[in-house]
């Protein structure tokens, strides 16, 4: 069996190259811009003025104490569970750790009372 030729052209008289394109005239770039803004198309160009970085709330204090506790527990938690760890942790002048273990003793203990 043979195969069907996927250029069945017998006839090339019609054919003919394309002329040669004269080369366009450069754009100035001014031009461009205001092409570019009225279409919407936006500029890869920085913006003049950098937005202000953000700020937290409440600038933290750094916390770094020597404890000896080296497991590390994630967890996720509502932001206003987060601010009270970190004020407790503020007031207490102590780790995240000991907030922790101290809450957790305090509900132990209340839970055995109520046995």
């Amino acid at each position: 069996m043979s195969r069907a030729n996927p250029l069945d052209i017998d006839d090339l008289s019609d054919f003919a190259p394309r002329s040669a394109v004269e080369p366009s005239k450069p754009i100035a770039s001014d031009v461009i811009d205001e092409i570019s803004r009225k279409s919407g198309f936006p500029s890869r160009q920085p913006s003049k003025k950098a937005p202000p970085p953000t700020l937290p709330a409440q600038p933290r204090t750094q916390r770094r104490y020597v404890t000896g506790r080296n497991q590390q527990i994630n967890i996720k938690a509502k932001a206003e569970t987060i601010a009270m760890l970190n004020t407790l942790a503020d007031k207490l002048n102590v780790p995240f750790g000991e907030v922790l273990e101290r809450a957790l003793h305090v509900l132990e203990t209340s839970l055995k009372e109520k046995r």
